[in-house]
């Protein structure tokens, strides 16, 4: 017997929001508008590696709390320059400011996203968004995707002053929808941050495994495209 759930939360980057995409794009925007190549970036491919590893790193030191907010903001950008033996701050920081005001302008989703946000509303449930993403550019790219109007609360860690997988959020989520974890569903792409904090927040849980990665066998469910929600809910 299927459980009945009210509550379904979504993540959005990576999820839904199609943020390898996006982020793709706006980098090669600010590699041709700042003329990066004329700094000795003459490869982009090695330049849009490098970003992600830094990316990544520094997302990982953030959720931990070993840095703020500012510094992610432009020491991915700092980082990379370096690989390319570029000491320059005033530059990394004008690519941070950049990116972030490009970025949540693009509108690619994964594939069946209205889809399957219009199934989910027009059946009855109540839907949520649980993102580690900044405030402004969170609401910003829901706008631009014009996918806003789906979400009741748009529970940011900017907002809640709290990162997934962290069970602060989770509870802030809980107190600001009258949500309860056993009529909520987590649905997300990130096995640590959003199936592990769901869990441990007491909520089901749906991993999209949109890149065929190892599945998690403890995840209350696993969908390899967000259409296959209509199976689950």
């Amino acid at each position: 017997m299927k459980k009945t759930y009210r509550h379904i939360f979504f993540d959005l980057d990576h999820t839904l929001w199609d943020f390898e995409s996006n982020a793709l794009q706006t980098l090669k925007d600010i590699y041709s508008s700042l003329r990066l190549y004329e700094f000795g970036i003459e490869d982009f491919e090695r330049f849009h590696h490098q970003y992600i590893l830094h990316n990544d790193k520094l997302w990982e030191r953030y959720r931990n709390g070993f840095i703020k907010v500012d510094e992610l903001r432009w020491k991915r950008m700092w980082y990379t320059l370096l690989d390319f033996k570029i000491g320059d701050e005033k530059l990394a920081r004008r690519m941070g400011d950049e990116f972030l005001n490009l970025l949540p302008t693009r509108t690619i989703l994964f594939p069946h996203t209205n889809e399957i946000l219009d199934y989910l509303q027009r059946n009855g449930y109540s839907l949520h968004l649980i993102t580690n993403g900044f405030e402004n550019t969170q609401h910003n790219k829901l706008k631009y995707s014009n996918i806003d109007g789906f979400f009741s609360k748009v529970i940011t860690s900017e907002g809640s002053n709290s990162l997934k997988p962290h069970r602060e959020i989770f509870d802030y989520a809980y107190k600001i929808t009258g949500a309860n974890a056993s009529d909520s569903i987590m649905i997300g792409d990130n096995i640590e941050v959003d199936i592990n904090g769901a869990r441990n927040a007491g909520m089901d849980q749906v991993f999209v495994n949109h890149i065929n990665d190892q599945p998690d066998e403890n995840a209350t469910y696993t969908v390899y495209s967000l259409i296959e929600l209509k199976e689950i809910f």
